[in-house]
């Protein structure tokens, strides 16, 4: 019988400057050549996005702080600045590499049975920057892992990236059952917020934050009893009409997000179908469970919270009380969307602060570019967990 691959040791952490939602709202509102319509938008944007706090690398955007070349924003006019790419990502390449070593070194710290000399694969995860040598190098330096530690980069897949990167995790787990997978993802989208008055990116800016997540997988029997989740199932989900509804860009100042206001209803009309595949007879994953409700299957759910107005729609086409979307909505409050990222946040908090118990199944979902849908079905690991 193979063994059940465990995703354990989920760390997570923010950069230390918060930013409140009003205060950035009344910051874009009062850009120059803003328009009144725009100015509309960014107040019913802002306010509806279900955030109060964001969290970025950008120590100028920190009211406190005296900066005497300002790149991003010049606080004497208050007028939002227009880096570059190029500039925006230098920041990219030294931020994004320290956050991924510190969440890295997290997950391996928090873990009782495992250490840097047990990891067999690194694989990371980001979509708002580029270099290299990138992430993975920086972590197998960073931490001392071998030389010869497999290592891949999953880039510019946008917001359900991490769950590719735990099914990659999974499969590797399961072709070698002493494998030990390091996952980690950050994501610096601050870097690329921008005035404009165009709608998807007035609905950008009010929901995207900077943050960084890693954890362990593995099938190795531990003698130690952790919070985790086995990795049952996952399945990859499609809307074609929704491709040109979300998308993300180079642009000459930065990437360019595309985020409509249909994506939502998109979402929501599919949503049902995608997860229903997880647990269909020709997944393979316990079989049986196609014949019951979703409500009766899953008892906790890890939606990417891409925005609340996509947290109402999942929440009422899925029949979910306010209990099972606690996790991602307070995520969202406290830390934004923060792309790839978000989804191991919000694992993190059901296994943490929402009391799972052993065999409680968790389904997770994240959205991205294409219009794709990324799923994934899991089970709180322990005692109970009869895999």
């Amino acid at each position: 019988m193979n063994r059940a691959v465990q995703l354990r040791s989920i760390h997570t952490l923010v950069p230390g400057v918060v930013v409140e939602q009003h205060a950035v709202r009344e910051i874009f509102a009062a850009q120059p050549g803003v328009t009144r319509l725009a100015q509309r938008l960014i107040a019913t944007s802002f306010d509806g996005a279900g955030v109060e706090t964001r969290h970025t690398v950008l120590d100028e955007l920190d009211p406190s702080a005296e900066v005497d070349s300002p790149r991003f924003l010049d606080r004497r006019s208050g007028t939002l600045l227009e880096p570059g790419t190029a500039a925006r990502n230098d920041i990219y390449a030294r931020e994004a590499d320290r956050l991924f070593i510190e969440a890295a070194r997290g997950a391996l710290d928090g873990d009782p049975d495992l250490s840097a000399s047990d990891i067999t694969h690194v694989v990371t995860v980001s979509c708002t920057g580029f270099h290299a040598p990138g992430p993975d190098y920086a972590i197998v330096r960073a931490l001392g892992l071998s030389a010869a530690v497999q290592r891949y980069h999953l880039g510019f897949m946008g917001c359900y990236a991490a769950l590719p990167a735990l099914r990659a995790a999974a499969q590797f787990c399961r072709a070698d059952p002493e494998a030990v997978v390091l996952v980690a993802s950050v994501e610096l989208c601050t870097l690329h917020l921008r005035s404009s008055n165009d709608a998807d990116a007035i609905i950008a800016s009010s929901l995207f934050a900077d943050g960084a997540a890693a954890a362990l997988v593995t099938a190795r029997p531990l003698p130690t009893e952790v919070p985790a989740l086995t990795l049952d199932g996952f399945h990859t989900g499609l809307i074609p009409e929704g491709e040109r509804d979300m998308a993300w860009t180079v642009g000459d100042t930065g990437f360019e997000m595309v985020l409509s206001t249909r994506v939502p209803q998109l979402i929501g009309g599919h949503i049902d179908e995608a997860l229903r595949a997880l647990w269909s007879e020709d997944a393979g994953v316990a079989p049986g469970l196609a014949d019951h409700p979703i409500g009766e299957v899953v008892r906790h759910w890890a939606i990417h919270p891409g925005g609340r107005s996509i947290l109402d729609r999942v929440q009422e086409r899925l029949g979910l009380d306010d209990a099972q979307l606690r996790p991602a909505r307070e995520v969202l409050r406290t830390c934004g969307n923060m792309s790839s990222a978000t989804v191991l946040f919000v694992l993190q908090r059901i296994l943490e602060h929402e009391g799972a118990l052993p065999g409680e199944r968790v389904a997770a979902m994240a959205f991205g570019p294409g219009l794709t849908a990324e799923s994934a079905l899991l089970t709180v690991a322990g005692r109970a967990d009869a895999r």
